[in-house]
């Protein structure tokens, strides 16, 4: 498909600067940064400097290239399929990989996005409900109809389209990076250096190396957004044409750029303001960072201000994962049409509806399986589509590649570990 058919469809493709960040560009980065940092945000501080200093210094030194060359790898792989009329991720997989392996990947892409969107929405029903009972005083509301309205709206969002939710998406993103920055300088006061001791003693290196393989999975998926790649791919393609991947990479070098400041900021100040011993003791609770240090400091306004942070931050995931649910839906059904995104938003709907109202405990155990497989879609996936299609043999030289074959099989290692342990 020739830059001028693009043109046809969605304007002048010659008359975008592709080297200007517009209205819509800001929009995309901010859907990127909205779907990767959510709720776990909060628990990240514990996971990432429970194991002292160097571990967490060599999160923060990762956490950039590891994250951005595994979705530019992604990236490639969608634009490689949209030059050839592809319209998303699960038509790019049965071009590439053959009929019978597509279709087990977009099974494997569609269950591993889809679960999430259910521990999104029990978590969200429970959030609001807390919320209502501990903050403003409110009785109870039944579960069903709280979660109703909650999914319903959501849903009704979802299903203005693309467009839509990045508007949405990005209306919340600034009041959650500001909340992300002001409470990392609230907690400046507050700082200690018990934290930083922990670099003068001798490092154990079987010790720092079995925290960052435990670890890097976590930071991983602190910043994924891998559900958001298809559309954004296939957007800036009709947008740009042949630019589309220099322009997706400078946007992607952006978001991840602010997602990586913005929340190892927080990570810092937090465990800066805790000890080792203190995170121990968060991590044995099972609660976020900012619950622990509301009890811990004895802040009330941390206590408001933790479920007001998460919920914004569980709903603005939800959404950017809605498309990649959607789109693994449509994938799995084989058809396109009004009536089958209908169907699907449907589905979607019931299930999470239903799933928030029954508030199942197996949800761990959904989310940790969930997480090997988006690792091998998000890192492995791409890299053997660089190695074996024609399309992408021009990436094959990149040094990058390395990176994101070592971290992807030191991320699924991980997680499996600690789903069978």
């Amino acid at each position: 498909m020739t830059t001028s058919s693009i043109a046809s469809r969605s304007g002048d493709v010659s008359q975008v600067n592709a080297k200007k960040v517009d209205r819509s560009d800001l929009r995309w980065i901010l859907g990127l940064y909205g779907t990767a940092i959510g709720a776990g945000t909060l628990f990240l501080p514990i996971n990432a400097g429970i194991g002292g200093v160097w571990p967490l210094v060599m999160i923060a030194l990762l956490a950039f290239p590891a994250t951005y060359f595994s979705h530019r790898g992604l990236m490639r792989f969608v634009l490689s399929g949209a030059e050839q009329g592809d319209r998303d991720m699960t038509m790019t997989f049965k071009r590439h990989f053959g009929q019978t392996t597509g279709s087990l990947l977009t099974i494997f892409y569609f269950f591993a996005v889809f679960p999430l969107l259910l521990v999104y929405s029990v978590a969200l029903t429970n959030t609001v409900q807390s919320l209502l009972i501990h903050q403003f005083g409110w009785s109870p509301i039944p579960r069903g109809w709280l979660s109703l309205l909650l999914m319903g709206a959501l849903v009704l969002i979802a299903r203005g389209g693309q467009q839509r939710i990045l508007k949405t998406m990005s209306l919340l993103v600034y009041p959650f990076i500001i909340a992300l920055v002001a409470l990392g300088l609230f907690l400046i006061p507050q700082w200690k250096g018990e934290f930083l001791t922990t670099a003068a003693e001798p490092i154990n290196w079987h010790h720092m190396t079995y925290t960052l393989w435990l670890a890097i999975p976590v930071m991983v998926f602190s910043f994924n957004h891998s559900p958001m790649i298809s559309a954004f791919s296939v957007a800036q393609y009709r947008r740009y044409g042949e630019r589309a991947e220099q322009k997706g990479s400078r946007m992607l070098a952006v978001a991840h750029l602010l997602m990586v400041v913005t929340v190892m900021f927080f990570v810092f100040s937090c465990v800066m303001t805790l000890s080792p011993a203190n995170l121990a003791e968060a991590r044995d609770q099972n609660v976020t960072i900012l619950s622990y240090l509301a009890n811990y400091l004895g802040r009330p306004v941390i206590a408001y201000a933790a479920p007001i942070i998460a919920l914004v931050a569980i709903s603005k995931s939800f959404l950017g994962h809605y498309i990649g649910a959607e789109e693994g839906a449509r994938g799995l059904i084989g058809n396109r049409g009004r009536g089958v995104d209908l169907l699907v938003s449907i589905m979607i709907f019931i299930a999470c509806w239903m799933t928030a109202t029954l508030d199942p405990s197996i949800l761990d155990l959904i989310e940790n399986l969930g997480g090997p497989v988006i690792a091998v879609l998000l890192f492995l996936v791409p890299m053997a589509a660089i190695y074996s299609v024609p399309a992408l043999a021009k990436y094959k030289r990149a040094p990058s590649n390395l990176l994101v074959i070592a971290v992807g099989l030191i991320a699924v290692s991980g997680m499996l570990y600690k789903f069978l342990s």
